[in-house]
């Protein structure tokens, strides 16, 4: 009998203690400085509505209004660092080679046609603009919007170069970077400090399981942002019609799962 009296008030004052700590963290942790607040974030500069990590593109999404600019880089031959998803240019131009491979004069134009990742039999045809942008053109254009750069490649000199133009351009506080990749991150985070960076997927898994079992408000972060694509996406790219009832069942759970996650936990611990 004393043991579960014990069992139980040791239980309840965890979870008392774990619900006030998740709701009032900086009892425990000191607040982060809010950097900026998104809530409009233009993917690739909206994919869908003119071709993607174009020049054309990010104008479009800040004409209106988006509140968050995201894009992809890669380093050219040269060591230019380049505004583009994919390292290999055979999806966007039509060309069998890496964007590594070849210097930044000798890039081809973006194909007139390209299809949406996340969008099952959608393309979007561009305009006059097919030219692959420097990641210091955006920030020139566009010097008051918040921008989050996707490091596609595990590189010391793409990070490095990032971060210079980053600070260059008096960025840090308008910019967060990093990757679904754990180890990019913690490059990221280890090069520059300063510029606040994504949760990787490995971290958004770790997120999930401290959520749950009542362990995250005692455990510091030093991500500022967080991205869960949602698992209803594969409706997208999938014939819904066609997707299992435990393939529903599952997805609804993801998205529920996701949806409690990002309404209750406060990231401005540290």
């Amino acid at each position: 009998m004393c043991a579960a009296v014990y069992v139980l008030s040791t239980v309840t004052g965890y979870v008392l203690t774990s619900a006030l700590l998740l709701k009032c963290p900086t009892l425990l942790h000191r607040r982060k400085r809010e950097r900026f607040i998104s809530k409009h974030i233009s993917h690739r500069g909206g994919a869908g509505e003119n071709l993607e990590n174009t020049m054309a593109a990010f104008k479009h999404a800040v004409d209106l209004g988006t509140d968050m600019l995201e894009l992809d880089c890669h380093l050219t031959k040269d060591e230019q660092v380049v505004v583009s998803h994919d390292g290999d240019l055979q999806r966007s131009c039509g060309i069998n080679a890496d964007i590594s491979s070849i210097a930044y004069a000798e890039l081809p134009p973006y194909l007139c046609k390209l299809g949406v990742t996340f969008q099952r039999d959608c393309y979007c045809e561009g305009g006059e603009d097919k030219h692959i942008p420097l990641l210091k053109d955006v920030f020139e254009a566009f010097p008051n919007t918040p921008v989050n750069i996707d490091i596609k490649v595990n590189n010391d000199t793409l990070i490095k170069k990032v971060s210079e133009l980053v600070v260059q351009y008096n960025r840090e506080n308008l910019t967060v970077w990093g990757n679904a990749s754990n180890q990019i991150v913690k490059k990221c985070y280890k090069e520059n400090p300063h510029i606040p960076v994504l949760f990787s997927l490995p971290r958004v898994l770790q997120l999930l399981g401290l959520f749950y079992t009542g362990l995250l408000p005692f455990v510091p972060l030093k991500e500022q942002f967080l991205e869960i694509p949602m698992p209803s996406i594969i409706t997208k790219l999938k014939d819904p019609n066609r997707l299992t009832r435990s393939q529903r069942i599952m997805t609804w759970l993801a998205d529920t799962c996701g949806f409690f996650l990002l309404m209750s936990v406060h990231l401005g611990a540290e």
